[in-house]
Order: C-alpha cells, then structure tokens, then sequence
C-alpha cells in the first residue's frame, strides 16, 4: 500500500507505545446496539468510505531502530487488512475479544469492527448482559481500537460518519447542552484546591481474586449495564459528572473497608476532551488528563451534597487549567533528545517507579452519546458502551456515556488485582453508590 504521508508519534502515543504490556491490551472496547440487522457487505463500503474521510485512522506504526529519535505512523492509502468481519460466535466472546485481542500497530487500520447477530433477546446469562430489549432481532457491532492510536470519542466519530454513509440518515452531532451558572450564593464560587496534598501516596482498590483459580488469570474483566442517571436538584452547581466522581470515590473507600484497607486520599484520573464533534474534528487521542483528588477526611461525608458541591468546584479549577496532556513529565519524556530505545526504557522504569503515586482508578465519562448512530434500515443505536483499558498498577476504569436518558456503565479491571467475581460485585457497589449521590428535585439535564 502506498504511504502518502509520516506523522511523528504525538506525546500520548508515544508513552502508550513504551508502557504496553502482553496480558494487558491497551484496548478501547465499543459496543452498539441496534434493532435491524446490519449488511455485512454495505457496512464494509461504508466504513471504507468513512476511512476515506478521515484518513488519520488509516494508519501503522513505520519501521524503526533503536537509535531513531522517534515512532513515527505511516498513513495509508486504504486500508491494509478487512477491519470489517463477522467472526460468529456469541455476544459475550465478541467482548472477550474487544479487551484481550488488540488490532496491531503493524496494520492500517489499528480497528477491528465485528458484526454480531444475537438473534433475539440477549440471554440474561450471558456475562456482563445489559439485560432484555437490546438488539432483540438486531445486530452489535462490536470494535476494539488499538489505544496507542486513538481514543474512543475519535472512532465514534469515524463511526458516526460510516452510519452516515450506510443509511443515508442524518448523523450531525447535537447541540452541546447548556450548563447552567454558578452564582456566589450557590456556595461553589471560590475554587478551592485539591483535597490533600498531590504528593500523597493515594490508595489502591484492594485486590481480591479469591476464585482466580477457577477463571482466566491475565488480560482484563469487564461488566457492562445501564442504569438511572442520578437526579439533581434543578440548578444545582453540580453535574452529572461530579456525581459520577463521588461515585467512584465512595465505591472505592467502601470497596478497602470491607477488605480492611487503612485510609489513604482517592485519586481519580480524569479524561476531558475540549474536541468539537463535527467532521472536521481531530482524530487521534485527543484528550488531557486532570487528576481529582478526595483527602481522608471526605471518606465519610456527612452531606453528600457538600461533597458534590466541593468536588463540581475542584473539577472546574482542574478543568480551566492550562495543561498538557499528560503533564509536563510527560512532554518531558518524550522530548527527542535521547534514542527512541533508550527513552523507552527511561519511561518503563520510572512508570514502575512512580507506581505507587499513580491514581486510585480512571473514570472515563463520555457524556450525552454525540450523534444518533442512525444506520438507516437497521435503526438507530438503542444503547451504546464504551470501556477505557485497565492496566496495572491501577487495575479498574469506569466509563459511562448517556443514551436515550440512560446511563451506560462499562466497568474494566486487570485479573491482576480482581478476578471476575470480584469485578462483578465492585460493580454492583458502583451502582449503589452511584444512586446515594441522587438527591430530591427534579431532575436537571447533564
């Protein structure tokens, strides 16, 4: 195939590049659910076509040496392999697939795209479930991206415009809700600084693989499930997000008291992607990490709503600030002043160095689902799930998108610190606390 252009690897695909790992595929798992059947054959042109589009996806990583100052990608012109296929099987080893099977870097496109036909309601037994109603005669298309390449909002972007394309639907994003203002009197009008110091040494989700011997040891878990959006009060300072984030904070210290963990501060890793979603948005991994840290003295909040208060503040003054995207350490070490080899291996020690500081878990919220993902006669997208990969030393990701008023939670962790029982049951703690941060009111849009 003949390369029509070389792209040196940006700061986030270069830290990705160094630190992967053989059990723990840097994946991102996307999952839509539509009521009609998908052709097969139509979807492949329209993927090719929307490949076309946006030729940044059309990409593999160039040959290299040790002694280069850098990886560079190689864009293609079309793609090198079929990422469009359908392998058969169930719904349940589609995702096995999606988290623990990654598209090479050696191929453009890094995505694989699979086709699923359930054939009728999904079987409550089936792993991770998201229950009856989903896809009940109608087909999943299940994709797993290549991490190191792009990022989830990226390939729904890619993948809104193949809908596009094979139903003639209209697939425009829509309108950015709007965010009601703060006032002073609302109590959140000073920003106050992270809770803690953020050189504390924050707390891990204990680990728990009790039955690891009885299941798959490597590679990550994953449960999928749609669940209420919490209420809020109308006009609270708060969002949807923030309360997401006291979720997970509460999910966690709950999770280490029953495993009689000492007290540490949560730190939770934050995506935020300041990406328009039209056509002409940038395609690669374009969002910048912020870190929310919750001290010891919030583990036991006493008013939920002070806490959501105080954390809609942090996450404003976090948000606000000018940052790169993964911190100046991470600009630091990809400057190309040293041998791509020996930056690599810079990198991977001092990651495993600085283990012990990295955050409690990443919370990946994708907000209101961007586009209707309308396929023309095979319907509109019913429900859609996104999961962020879970490597140690962290080990969980949560990550959430709203569809049709639902929230769509995908929960990923490393078998390295919990097995699937395990995984299952901090999930099922996510939900619960997720509902405590429901206050009365009516309920207010994200």
């Amino acid at each position: 195939m003949t390369t029509v252009q070389r792209i040196p690897f940006p700061t986030v695909d270069e830290i990705s590049r160094h630190c992967l790992v053989e059990d723990e595929p840097e994946t991102v798992h996307i999952e839509i659910h539509l009521p009609g059947r998908i052709d097969v054959d139509r979807l492949r042109e329209a993927v090719r076509d929307a490949l076309d589009k946006h030729p940044r996806v059309l990409v593999r990583q160039a040959r290299h040496r040790w002694w280069d100052r850098g990886y560079a990608w190689e864009v293609t012109a079309g793609p090198d392999r079929e990422p469009v296929g359908r392998p058969g099987g169930t719904l349940a080893q589609a995702r096995q697939r999606a988290v623990s099977e990654i598209p090479p870097l050696t191929g453009s496109p890094p995505v694989r795209i699979e086709v699923v036909d359930p054939g009728g309601p999904i079987d409550p037994g089936d792993p991770g479930g998201p229950g009856e109603g989903h896809a009940a005669g109608g087909s999943v298309l299940v994709v797993s991206v290549n991490h190191t390449a792009l990022d989830g909002p990226a390939c729904l972007r890619v993948l809104a415009t193949a809908a596009e394309l094979y139903g003639g639907a209209d697939n425009a994003p829509a309108p950015a809700p709007v965010r009601a203002g703060t006032s002073p009197s609302s109590g959140s009008a000073a920003e106050p600084p992270p809770a803690g110091s953020n050189w504390a040494r924050p707390v891990r989700i204990a680990a728990d693989r009790g039955g690891a011997r009885r299941g798959p040891t490597g590679g990550n878990g994953m449960h999928i499930a749609e669940l209420p959006l919490p209420t809020r009060p109308r006009g609270a300072p708060y969002t949807v997000n923030d309360q997401l984030l006291v979720a997970t904070c509460l999910t966690s210290i709950r999770w280490n008291e029953q495993h009689g963990r000492r007290a540490h501060p949560v730190r939770i890793t934050m995506p935020v992607d300041d990406r328009p979603r039209t056509a002409e948005m940038p395609i690669g991994n374009g969002t910048r990490l912020v870190e929310v840290t919750f001290g010891k003295e919030e583990h036991r909040p006493e008013d939920v709503e002070q806490l959501l208060r105080a954390t809609a503040a942090r996450t404003r003054a976090w948000k606000a600030a000018a940052r790169p995207q993964l911190g100046f350490s991470g600009d630091l070490l990809t400057t190309p002043v040293l041998p791509v080899g020996l930056r690599a291996a810079g990198t991977r020690l001092l990651r495993s160095a600085a283990g012990p500081w990295a955050s409690t878990t990443l919370l990946s919220n994708l907000g209101r689902l961007a586009y209707p993902l309308d396929f023309g006669d095979a319907g509109a997208a019913s429900a859609v799930w996104v999961s962020a990969p879970a490597r140690m030393p962290r080990g969980v990701s949560v990550t959430t998108i709203s569809v049709g008023g639902r929230l769509q939670l995908a929960l990923r962790w490393s078998r390295h610190r919990l097995d699937d029982a395990a995984g299952e049951r901090f999930a099922a703690l996510f939900a619960e606390c997720l509902t405590s941060t429901a206050l009365d009111g009516p309920e207010a849009g994200r």
